[in-house]
């Protein structure tokens, strides 16, 4: 009787497993389908987003983010009467920093390199996930500022793990946890999505939050205009010819001191080079989508 019973119940689990994993995908294609649906988005070849970025004490920074197929991104925003830019070419990321002294162009750390590569993926890493050699996975469902929201465990094809957060009556993406090393320094990073509006079709939120988890101080993207499928050309993403490499004590430095300077510079070009599609920090009470029709980005 106790072998029948365990034979029983074994072979419950094993039929709910399909079960689950189908409910993944099913949340998977409801948010695709919220977004404006898979073909839409891939039909996107490039995007420039303008808008501002708020920091603390009232401090703006304009900045325009331009994106191209296959994975090309770049970011400029002005600060100081400077205009910083980061951007990556497909295979290399660079910055240029002149508030920061930097006044030469200078390759990225390796591991801020990785972080490019992932941010530079126009569709975000929920479409054609198996393909990409990732992984999604059901955890629950959770509150996030008073909405219920379907929580998805998102590992890599690189091993680094997502959380992300899908409102459960619109489906979209409304919040993002993520644990980085940058330049030696872990960080657990969270970005939060909302003002979704209607751009073409798509649905793109118009304000991106984003800092280090229980950090007081956040950097909040503002999107005011959203276009796409325009002419770039490849040398707005291309490293500039002498381009200094990455500074080689830097990472060392991180890893040895435990600080997180340089954490918090990419935290802050994350934000900046935040892609209005789904992305990637913080909760806010915007991450119930607001049903507007201007666009969520792809």
């Amino acid at each position: 009787m106790l072998r029948k019973t365990f034979t029983g119940f074994a072979l419950a689990i094993l039929l709910a497993t399909p079960a689950v994993a189908q409910t993944v995908d099913e949340l998977v294609a409801k948010n695709l389908q919220a977004r404006g649906g898979a073909d839409k988005i891939k039909a996107v070849k490039s995007t420039r987003t303008t808008g501002k970025m708020v920091m603390g004490q009232g401090m703006e920074a304009p900045f325009v983010i331009s994106e191209k197929r296959p994975n090309q991104t770049r970011m400029e925003f002005t600060f100081q009467g400077m205009t910083g830019v980061q951007a990556y070419d497909g295979k290399n990321g660079w910055t240029l920093m002149p508030f920061m002294g930097k006044k030469e162009p200078e390759a990225v750390p390796e591991e801020e390199n990785k972080l490019m590569e992932e941010q530079a993926d126009m569709d975000g890493p929920l479409v054609d996930y198996k393909a990409k050699g990732h992984k999604v996975e059901l955890v629950g469902k959770e509150q996030v500022e008073g909405a219920d929201a379907y929580k998805l465990k998102l590992t890599m094809k690189n091993g680094k793990t997502r959380t992300i957060y899908l409102d459960a009556d619109s489906y979209l993406e409304i919040k993002m946890e993520a644990k980085r090393t940058v330049r030696g320094a872990e960080v657990d990073g969270e970005t939060t999505y909302g003002d979704y509006k209607e751009e073409s079709g798509l649905m793109v939120p118009h304000t991106i939050e984003t800092g280090v988890k229980g950090a007081p101080q956040k950097q909040k993207l503002i999107l005011e205009k959203f276009e796409m499928n325009m002419a770039l050309d490849d040398s707005l993403f291309a490293m500039p010819a002498g381009t200094k490499p990455a500074a080689a004590d830097t990472t060392a430095k991180a890893a040895n001191t435990g600080t997180s300077g340089g954490a918090a510079k990419s935290d802050a070009a994350k934000a900046t080079n935040a892609k209005a599609t789904g992305a990637k920090t913080t909760t806010t009470k915007s991450s119930k989508p607001a049903q507007t029709t201007s666009q969520k980005k792809p």
